[in-house]
């Protein structure tokens, strides 16, 4: 008889992954599915007109064109890179901010701290569409239109950091502060020595989302910039749906990959410092 000679332990091991086979199916079948709009996009990324509304299931012979269209034609390569020092410094700028509020909140005594915390809270529930007809008087009274200052200093603050740092600085045992002050140790020393070595999942989790949060950003980028060559990427995407007069969606589609790809690479690079941050704060 077929596996008479396996021991128990080895013949329930392999009848369970006998019938595991339903659920490797089923996954299997959700990734196809959930992965089939990007692969689509693709495929039309290489596809003119034609081809697109044959339902040509193959690639296309349209890739260079569409290529040259994007990159050269619409200089789809300046709105990337106007995008990626907005995100960068965007970023660091909201990470080393909210790094030194979520410090202060926790560590330093000071009048009226909880006030100041309070308002922190009240604008994490407000989207940055409410205030911004305030923001566009504000930035315009500078003179800030069609420059970086527009759309990066407006974003460095960051009340999802600083809440998200002191609730995590706030669950950090009090003794290395103790300890800290014992040794001597400046509130710098502090956080460079003992804070940011112990912290970097969390770090690493908020740059992934502000970076994609800042990647993504188009309604402020619409309003307050108005020079095309200063323009960012998510912007810029709207631009190719209309190229030499005709609606086209080839290069769109390619333009839509080639702006996904820099998120992508940080998330990658990042992925697992990411997911220890939020195992982290679910543990807490």
């Amino acid at each position: 008889m077929a596996g008479a000679g396996l021991s128990p332990g080895v013949q329930k091991k392999t009848f369970f992954r006998g019938r595991q086979w339903p659920y490797h199916l089923s996954l299997t079948v959700t990734a196809v599915v959930i992965a089939f709009p990007l692969l689509y996009a693709a495929l039309i990324a290489t596809q003119n007109n034609t081809e697109i509304f044959a339902f040509q299931l193959t690639p296309g012979s349209a890739l260079k064109s569409n290529f040259d269209a994007v990159w050269f034609g619409r200089d789809f390569a300046g709105a990337m890179w106007n995008s990626t020092i907005q995100t960068f410094v965007v970023t660091i700028g909201k990470t080393v901010l909210s790094l030194l509020a979520g410090l202060a909140f926790v560590y330093f005594k000071f009048r009226g701290k909880w006030v100041v915390f309070f308002f922190v809270l009240v604008t994490l529930m407000m989207p940055t569409e409410v205030m911004i007809l305030a923001m566009f008087r504000l930035v315009s009274g500078f003179g800030w239109q069609d420059s970086m200052l527009a759309i990066t200093v407006p974003f460095l603050a960051s009340a999802t950091g600083a809440f998200l740092f002191r609730q995590h600085f706030a669950n950090l045992p009090s003794e290395l502060l103790e300890a800290s002050q014992i040794d001597g140790a400046s509130p710098l020393q502090f956080l460079t020595r003992v804070i940011i070595p112990i912290s970097w999942n969390v770090i690493a989790a908020l740059f992934v989302i502000q970076f994609v949060y800042t990647w993504n950003m188009f309604l402020w980028p619409s309003l307050i910039i108005r020079d095309e060559n200063k323009q960012v990427v998510q912007v810029a995407l709207q631009t190719l749906t209309n190229i030499d007069g005709a609606l086209t969606y080839g290069p769109l589609m390619l333009a839509a990959i080639i702006a996904s790809i820099p998120p992508a690479i940080v998330f990658l690079l990042m992925q697992k410092p990411f997911m220890s941050g939020f195992a982290i704060g679910q543990n807490k």
